[in-house]
């Protein structure tokens, strides 16, 4: 009887390890597939925000030389003009002015008077269902008509500088577009032409010698063989007269030696 119970009592406990070993393999299974899941989402999203969303700047040389531009337009119209890239998410790529790489012309106490172009381009990831899209705008100071800053900004599309442009290389275009406004400014009839700087005075040229006579420069050739037949022609006219004396000469003595 105790050999029985005793086998009888060991049965229950079987049971209950397995069903603990089962219980502890589900909670392993799923911890992992949490993880692989987990992992594959971030993945995903690391790759998505690494297709390309971030909007370039302006290269360094392409600012440097847009601000002498401006600057000299400015002097010449009294007006700032500047430009203005930003994200899709409202944070500026790049800024700058007449006034220097990286000065705005907004509320800025050296240009009551200032004209900017505004570009807002929004890149999207590769596994994103849009499509990168892009916002020009040109705004200006108070005194300025907003029907005018309306004439300028369309008038950017004659140069290329459409939203494609704007997309394909930001940098260069929103650059590009600032250094149009000036001219644009001018059809818009908001602001006069540039100056053309004016050439520094020279030293007077001293004359020229003179040509000589058209006579002697036209007929050269001839009077050179001319001269050279004189000179024949007296050579020989020397010759026959020394020769001539000399046979003169000669004539009397011969008469004489055959009379003898």
């Amino acid at each position: 009887m105790a050999s029985a119970a005793h086998r009888g009592g060991g049965r229950p406990g079987k049971p209950t390890a397995k069903a603990s070993s089962s219980a502890a393999s589900g909670w392993i299974v799923g911890l992992v597939t949490v993880i692989v899941v987990g992992g594959c989402i971030g993945i995903g999203v690391l790759n998505g925000d690494s297709g390309g969303t971030t909007v370039p700047a302006p290269a360094a040389d392409e600012r440097v030389d847009t601000v002498p531009i401006l600057a000299q337009a400015a002097t010449s119209q009294g007006i700032c003009y500047g430009w203005r890239l930003e994200s899709y998410y409202g944070s500026a790529v790049s800024v700058g002015s007449n006034l220097g790489d990286g000065v705005a012309v907004v509320d800025n106490p050296a240009c009551p008077r200032w004209v900017e172009v505004t570009a807002e381009v929004r890149y999207t990831s590769e596994s994103s269902e849009s499509s990168d899209s892009a916002t020009v705008d040109v705004t200006g100071s108070t005194d300025i008509d907003r029907s005018d800053l309306y004439a300028v900004e369309n008038g950017l599309r004659r140069f290329g500088l459409d939203e494609d442009a704007f997309v394909d290389d930001p940098g260069w275009a929103v650059c590009r577009a600032a250094v149009a406004l000036p001219l644009l400014m001018v059809e818009a009839g908001v602001a006069e032409p540039a100056a053309t700087p004016a050439a520094a005075p020279g030293s007077s040229a001293s004359p020229l010698p003179a040509a000589g006579s058209d006579f002697w420069r036209d007929r050269w050739g001839w009077l050179l063989a001319t001269a050279g037949l004189l000179l024949v022609a007296a050579l020989l006219f020397t010759v026959g007269f020394v020769r001539r004396s000399r046979q003169r000469a000669q004539a009397p003595a011969g008469r004489t030696r055959g009379k003898a």
